[in-house]
């Protein structure tokens, strides 16, 4: 079946979020950033917000187990909107080609519900898409095939006419679990490549 729908994910595809932006500086020391974003403000803890929970809930209970992390803990919270670098040229190019290729675009995103507003604010790429589901509104994450699920069922799309890109390999994986083609997102040519195939 043609393709007709394509889906992008936000983070590493359209925008560039990274929280060594702001911690790399701060640590000035490369092992102990690594330690705190893998041990500390870890990528699991991160998600939660993506889920639905508050940051200031976050960061009570993260405090909670780490009280002489107090100051940067916070800081996660305080300083997220230095974690972007801005937009990914090469993303939101390819967001553009498809566009004027007739294709419909949608977003799927696991992202706070406290911050997306900002983003949409913030971000003109996210802003171009006819639906986005927003993980923390629904309160499931990616790879959950339920907010797939959710995403089709929302705006009327056949899943065999969907292809999913994500940076997440586990995320494009899950998508295609569902009957949606999901591509593991390394840049904008190998998905080219896919498309040029379907047509």
């Amino acid at each position: 079946m043609k393709i007709k729908n394509i889906i992008f994910d936000f983070g590493g595809v359209l925008v560039d979020w990274n929280p060594r932006y702001v911690f790399a500086s701060y640590f000035n020391d490369e092992k102990k950033c690594d330690f705190f974003l893998k041990e500390i403000c870890t990528p699991e803890w991160n998600l939660e917000h993506d889920r639905g929970r508050t940051f200031d809930e976050g960061v009570r209970l993260l405090t909670a187990q780490h009280p002489e992390y107090t100051v940067e803990i916070a800081m996660y919270r305080d300083r997220w909107k230095e974690m972007f670098k801005g937009e990914l040229k090469e993303g939101v190019e390819l967001l553009h080609h498809v566009k004027e290729k007739g294709y419909r675009v949608f977003g799927l995103t696991n992202w706070s519900a406290e911050t997306i507003d900002w983003a949409f604010d913030k971000f003109p790429s996210l802003r171009e898409f006819e639906g986005v589901v927003v993980s923390g509104r629904e309160k499931i994450v990616k790879p959950d095939l339920r907010i797939f699920r959710i995403l089709l069922e929302r705006y009327s799309l056949k899943a065999e006419e969907c292809v999913f890109i994500d940076d997440n390999a586990a995320n494009a994986s899950a998508a295609s679990e569902t009957g949606i083609h999901g591509i593991h997102y390394t840049g904008p040519e190998s998905f080219l490549g896919f498309l040029a195939g379907q047509e």
